[in-house]
């Protein structure tokens, strides 16, 4: 008996940490299937819409002065995370109470939100096929789903260019950021990371919000820190699997990682220039792969194929790092 009753209590131990483990497993790879077969919800009902308009009301309300402008967007930041995560926990957890499949189906069609992997290859594909058929003014216009960046004045490669570019640092803003998220603070988290992306996106840039979007821009540098640096070493094996020059892709991203005013998305990027053997560039603020060949439509199409290789490899360290968040919390 007294061996029988630790025996029974490791096994009731293992049952819930299998059980809880199979549920957000089944979360994770059913968003995944969903990214690849389904389209996006109705903006109507779009959570990441809903975190857009919240934030764009928010700001209108921002003072002007830059000292009450910078506290004011902490405090946009604090209350769009928190209410994105909080809101997320609920949903979940009512989820939960209606049962297995409940939790299973409207998790995943939740977290789903908060990542694309085919949405990203799709437009960077437009890109490929106008630049490839010589219609760079619709080359151009495609890269409005890509880049913010003036796109009217830009010559074939720097088009290239930039659709590489998005590639290569959305990689980590798209979906290898979210599954960490989520992997380790479940679909909350993920939330939670969307909502610091997006408000990033709205507000962390020079100009009108230079000081109301400071905040969001400093928490989106810190939250990708190791995301980015992830995604840049996936990047690299994606390459190594599919036989690219990867001594050339650690060369350029260790030289040119901080070239970048982002301390983030230098890392992915000079890895993509160093994979494909082409120089990277926005004009008047980086060069990486300085020295390389420009690129060209075909390598976006290469591009697109590294990062989903990228997103193959992000799975598997998702699904790792969910057991091993399981098996600590068990």
């Amino acid at each position: 008996m007294e061996v029988l009753l630790p025996a029974m209590m490791f096994a009731l131990m293992f049952s819930e940490w299998w059980n809880y483990l199979a549920l957000d497993a089944a979360v994770f790879l059913v968003a995944v299937i969903l990214d690849r077969v389904s389209p996006e919800l109705p903006a109507v009902i779009h959570p990441v819409v809903w975190i857009g308009r919240a934030i764009d009301l928010l700001a209108r309300a921002a003072p002007q002065r830059p000292g009450p402008a910078f506290i004011y967007g902490c405090g946009i930041v604090v209350v769009v995370v928190g209410a994105s995560g909080a809101l997320a926990w609920l949903v979940m957890a009512g989820l939960m109470s209606l049962g297995p499949l409940a939790y299973v189906i409207g998790g995943a069609v939740l977290l789903r939100t908060t990542f694309t992997v085919r949405g990203l290859s799709s437009a960077a594909q437009d890109t490929r096929r106008a630049l490839a058929e010589d219609r760079l003014g619709e080359a151009r216009e495609s890269l409005k789903s890509l880049v913010g960046r003036d796109r009217s004045s830009l010559t074939a490669p720097l088009v290239a260019a930039a659709a590489i570019e998005s590639v290569a640092e959305n990689s980590t803003d798209s979906y290898v950021g979210p599954w960490l998220a989520f992997a380790i603070f479940g679909v909350p988290g993920a939330a939670a990371y969307r909502a610091v992306n997006t408000l990033d996106s709205m507000l962390g840039h020079h100009g009108r919000y230079e000081y109301l979007g400071k905040a969001a821009a400093h928490l989106d540098d810190v939250v990708n820190l190791l995301p980015a640096r992830l995604s840049a070493l996936l990047l690299v094996s994606s390459g190594a699997l599919t036989r690219f020059p990867i001594q050339g892709a650690w060369r350029v991203m260790l030289r040119d990682r901080r070239c970048t005013a982002s301390p983030n998305a230098g890392w992915t990027m000079a890895a993509m220039a160093g994979l494909l053997g082409t120089r990277l560039e926005k004009q008047g603020h980086y060069r990486l792969g300085d020295g390389l060949r420009e690129p060209e439509a075909a390598d976006i199409g290469r591009a697109v194929r590294l990062a989903e290789g990228v997103a193959v490899l992000g799975v598997l360290v998702a699904l790792a790092l969910l057991a091993a968040r399981h098996g600590i919390t068990a």
